[in-house]
């Protein structure tokens, strides 16, 4: 018997060294695909170039659709299909504009407005700044120092913070809930440093939101260089006043659509694998690291996988999400329709964090799976790739959650996503093809994994 169970043992080692073998060559063979014959940077290039401007319910929103689903047609994939979800419709207006006066000197500002924000109206507004550096020190001057004023949230991100996402989360409140906060004592409208390590004069925009039953008041970033500026200047006269202007509105819902693709399982068609990345972007720039990168290699998971005649065993499905930024419309229709129809979905994954080198994966979900999941870092080693231990998803898969078995995320590396995040340099030539590839081909190692052992 014992003789047995050590047989046994040996040859379930040896079926493994095999398996590993097989996989590690397979998982060579995606990435030399990748940086070989890859489309996602060429695609990328096309959709910043022609559908920059593509803000969920914009004119440009609706070409990067027709864009991509006509893309995915051409590659063949089993199934290609929009999904129809409506989205607000913000629009920005007019140019910015901001100064404070100094005697007789008006003393321009770099802004733009959040999104979402409310319009100052055409004649803007011009009032006393009261600077803080977070809420508590908001709520401690009260309405007697706040009323009739504006807000100057001054609150940089935490540069001691290695993860570049630790220090954004624990910054990007005051961009989020400033204004519902200061209207509460009875500001007329914030200022809000630009979410950002970069010291540059590219204000970052992003969404913010109001409380219907609080007075909604206009709400803009200023960029990091301004923000100093303007710092200086009320230590210097606190009753320095900052005048502003912006005519954005929120306009009626519009139709629009995510992008799906997919190509169909052999053995456990019902059995769904996605990934995904999402197509809106703010209109400031053209949106290549957030998040025309992502959505570029959710496609191009499907086209290696199809270039290499794989024929995966699960349904593995690419979907293309509208309205992330500035409603997640897209994100909660994916996860209504799913379950509506009752799908399987057992793995999701996210690429919205720039099309930087691969470090890793994130998860969250069922913890045997994930473990089962975590013994495959071995084979990604060779790819600089080492980090498994990372929490959490994404904004648009994690609808799926409680949903779907395991939710994942890709975690590329991050100290520069920052610089570029809802600004106007997020442009194309910030891009790195190799760095772009290599997260594609990351992530269809992952899903090929996944495909092959199942969850």
């Amino acid at each position: 018997m014992i003789r047995f169970l050590l047989s046994l043992f040996f040859s379930c080692l040896l079926w493994f060294a095999k398996a590993q073998g097989t996989d590690s060559i397979m998982i060579r063979k995606i990435f030399e695909t990748a940086l070989t014959r890859g489309m996602a940077y060429k695609n990328l290039e096309v959709l910043c170039r022609d559908y920059g401007k593509r803000l969920s319910g914009s004119i440009g929103a609706a070409g990067a659709v027709s864009y991509t689903k006509k893309l995915m047609d051409q590659y063949g994939f089993d199934s290609v299909w929009l999904q129809p979800c409506m989205v607000p419709h913000w629009v920005r207006g007019e140019k910015e504009t901001a100064y404070y006066k100094t005697g007789n000197s008006e003393h321009p500002l770099t802004i733009c407005a959040l999104g979402n924000s409310v319009g100052t109206g055409a004649e803007g507004i011009k009032a006393s700044v009261v600077e803080v550096n977070n809420f508590s020190q908001l709520d401690s001057l009260g309405k007697q120092n706040i009323s009739g004023k504006i807000v100057f949230y001054n609150h940089p991100m935490d540069q001691t913070k290695i993860s570049s996402f630790d220090a954004y989360g624990e910054a990007v409140q005051y961009r989020w809930a400033g204004a519902e906060r200061a209207a509460k004592l009875g500001a007329v409208g914030i200022v809000v440093r630009s979410v950002t390590m970069a010291f540059d004069d590219f204000p970052h925009t992003g969404a913010m939101h109001y409380v219907d039953t609080i007075t909604k008041i206009p709400a803009c970033a200023v960029s990091t260089i301004g923000a100093e500026e303007l710092s200086k200047q009320l230590k210097s006269d606190p009753a320095t006043k900052l005048y502003f202007r912006q005519t954005c509105e929120m306009l009626k819902d519009e139709p629009s659509f995510n992008v799906i693709g997919e190509l169909r399982g052999t053995e456990y068609p019902n059995q769904i694998i996605t990934v995904g990345g999402h197509l809106d972007a703010w209109e400031t720039g053209v949106g290549a690291h957030d998040d025309g990168a992502g959505a570029m290699q959710s496609m191009e998971v499907l086209y290696l996988i199809k270039t290499l005649n794989l024929r995966p065993k699960h349904t593995i499905r690419a979907v293309l999400f509208m309205n992330e930024e500035n409603g997640g419309r897209g994100g909660t229709m994916y996860a209504d329709e799913a379950k509506r129809k009752n799908e399987n979905h057992i793995f999701a994954i996210e690429t919205d964090a720039g099309g930087f080198s691969p470090n890793g994966f994130s998860f969250e979900g069922d913890s045997i799976t994930i473990a089962k999941i975590k013994t495959w870092k071995r084979l990604f080693v060779p790819y600089e790739i080492y980090d498994f231990e990372g929490e959490g998803s994404g904004a648009d898969v994690g609808h799926l959650q409680g949903f779907c078995k395991v939710l994942s995320g890709l975690s590329p590396d991050s100290q520069r996503y920052f610089d570029y995040h809802h600004a106007a340099s997020d442009t194309f030539d910030k891009v790195n093809r190799r760095e772009l590839e290599l997260g594609a081909a990351a992530m269809t190692s992952l899903i090929y994994l996944m495909d092959k052992y199942g969850l």
